[in-house]
């Protein structure tokens, strides 16, 4: 089945790498668990996850399991029979049951409770419930995925959270970038949010200033993708005029870059005229299909740098050799499968160079 990335955008090769991954699960039924900062969209991947699923057309049931509390999650779970406790008038089935056949989210499981994560291991384990007050165990089909922006392998150490458990859940284990390991997939979202916001005021749409692009780049993103969807937002009501400048931003954003005239220039960007999702690929002429976000140098680049067409290609190659070797600390085999190429192949060309 193929993928579909559920409105994920991004083309960086971290995110690349957790769409490879997604790609291959998602026909399976093993259990996945997420991790990732707040913000970087752990249950948009896991909706993408069950959409590319033989399940997607049974129930997707999210539970946020830092949001109830403690003396309820159980029942929300696990549902509960009639009299189970003071305000049970009546027999409720929980998520689990309404999940059944399809997928269970479980957010946030790293705020569970040790006494709760047991009756979780049984249900990985033996594929059964049983609700509050009842007397007897009910069968279940449901794919369970987790997500959690703890250290789950910290909080084992602490004795916080069931070993057991931890290793249940992490069968394939996916981690959500955050965004400021995103690169340019920054401007790829500021932009689609941007023009989803200004579509939904019905106000013409904004463009980002070449300093206001630099500014987004070099923030560090605490709050991820949700933070700048925030920013973008507030944009599309603030702004005057049809430019977004440097005094249009948030004040925390220009006082934590620093000096703005010394931060790294903007790489050339194309901006999306649809936003396309991350992984998928665009109808297209030529040997291969590109998003649309995605320019093709063309003969007025070549003018431009002032090179010849090996010289360019060598220069692209190398600009690509480097990221890959600083994305993964100088590891040429990890380097060397972020390119799509042998180990072999990236050392013979770095000899090449004389590197």
């Amino acid at each position: 089945m193929e993928l579909n990335s559920n409105g994920i955008i991004g083309q960086s090769a971290s995110l690349a790498g957790v769409f490879k991954i997604l790609g291959k699960v998602a026909p399976t039924d093993s259990t996945v668990l997420v991790t990732g900062e707040s913000g970087t969209g752990k249950e948009l991947l896991v909706r993408a996850l069950h959409a590319a699923s033989p399940r997607a057309d049974k129930p997707f049931v999210p539970v946020n399991c830092g949001a109830i509390p403690h003396d309820l999650l159980e029942s929300e779970l696990f549902g509960h029979e009639k009299g189970a406790f003071t305000h049970a008038l009546r027999s409720r089935p929980g998520r689990f049951e309404l999940a059944d056949g399809g997928t269970i989210f479980l957010d946030e499981i790293g705020e569970m409770e040790p006494g709760l994560q047991v009756k979780i291991l049984r249900v990985l384990q033996e594929k059964e419930i049983e609700r509050v007050g009842g007397t007897g165990c009910r069968k279940v089909d449901v794919r369970i995925v987790a997500a959690t922006n703890r250290d789950l392998e910290a909080a084992v150490a602490a004795g916080t959270f069931r070993e057991d458990l931890f290793y249940r859940l992490n069968v394939i284990p996916i981690h959500l970038p955050p965004l400021r390991e995103r690169g340019q997939d920054v401007l790829l979202l500021a932009r689609h949010f941007l023009d989803r916001f200004c579509r939904k005021k019905e106000r013409p749409p904004l463009e980002l200033a070449p300093a206001v692009q630099r500014v987004l780049l070099a923030y560090a993103w605490p709050g991820n993708v949700r933070e700048l969807e925030n920013i973008m937002e507030r944009l599309s009501v603030l702004v005057d005029g049809h430019l977004v400048a440097l005094d249009d931003l948030p004040a925390r954003l220009l006082q934590s870059v620093g000096d703005i005239a010394s931060l790294p220039e903007v790489e050339d960007y194309a901006p999306m005229s649809q936003a396309a999702p991350a992984g998928g690929a665009q109808a297209g002429t030529g040997a291969a299909a590109m998003p649309a976000a995605f320019a093709w140098p063309d003969l007025q680049t070549l003018e431009a740098q002032r090179m010849g067409l090996k010289e360019f290609l060598d220069a692209v190659e190398m600009r690509l050799i480097g990221e890959a070797l600083r994305r993964t600390d100088g590891v040429k085999n990890q380097a060397a499968e972020l390119l799509g190429i042998k180990r072999t192949t990236l050392i013979e060309k770095l000899k090449k160079k004389g590197l």
